[in-house]
């Protein structure tokens, strides 16, 4: 085995125990390597050496104390902004329209990051700006996936399209057939949204990501958006670590 041989397969060790959802055996990676025993034992060993492995009590592997030092070293949201920013760029590209990534606090959706869109008419700066999370693409996806609780009373009219507590409930289910949540003049008139929830490690939705601009140009689009969202999300969910049907998976 070649020195570039060495760093891809010792790679491909670490990006599977750092992707799986629980502790990987020596068994097992030998399994999904194809891996000699020998040398995958050299591999492993000098891994461990480098504090990128570890075993737990059972001789499993698991990632090393390396990643929990960098860990605590990088604010999540900060980290997060920055492995989303080049998808957030490409779909800007692709619609050149005001692209943003959100996450929930407590009752409330913050946007932390966002790419402007290329037009005059749409280009307004979202990031630390209060919108009601019914009003909103983003506010729908985490609705509809729990992370904020759902209004018991009624919900404030922003505009004569703003939706009704019971509309809000009825619309969440479609948000989770379909995977993408849309707004349409419910927060201000004439201006449209559609949005996605971005995965975690463990399949849990982390942040979500829109893109919103004014309905002359949104109107038909709002579908055909969110579906090229849906598609552009798994390569962030991806990054993440998210690996659809491998949940629970060693």
């Amino acid at each position: 085995m070649t020195g570039t041989q060495a760093i891809d397969r010792a790679a491909e060790l670490v990006s599977l125990v750092v992707h799986a959802h629980r502790p990987y055996s020596f068994g097992a990676l030998l399994d999904e390597t194809g891996l000699a025993k020998s040398t995958g034992s050299r591999l492993l060993q000098a891994l461990e050496r480098h504090h990128l492995l570890e075993r737990d009590a059972d001789g499993a592997f698991r990632p090393g104390a390396l990643f929990a030092l960098y860990a605590a070293r990088h604010e999540p949201i900060v980290e997060l902004e920055r492995i989303a920013e080049p998808v957030l760029q490409r779909i800007g590209r692709a619609t050149g329209e005001t692209v943003n990534l959100a996450v929930p606090r407590g009752q409330s959706v913050v946007q932390i990051a966002q790419v402007d869109s290329r037009f005059l008419l749409g280009a307004s700066n979202w990031v630390g700006v209060d919108v009601p999370a019914h009003c909103s693409a983003l506010g729908k996806v985490f609705y509809a996936h729990g992370l904020i609780p759902v209004p018991a009373g009624t919900l404030q009219r922003r505009t004569p399209r703003t939706l009704t507590a019971r509309q809000l409930r009825s619309e969440l289910r479609t948000v989770l057939e379909r995977g993408y949540a849309t707004t349409r003049g419910e927060l201000e008139p004439g201006l449209d949204a559609v949005a996605v929830p971005v995965h975690g490690h463990a399949g849990e939705v982390v942040a979500a990501l829109s893109v919103s601009g004014p309905d002359v140009r949104l109107a038909g689009q709002l579908d055909a958006i969110g579906k090229l969202l849906v598609t552009e999300i798994a390569t962030l969910s991806g990054l993440l670590g998210h690996q659809p049907g491998k949940e629970g998976a060693a």
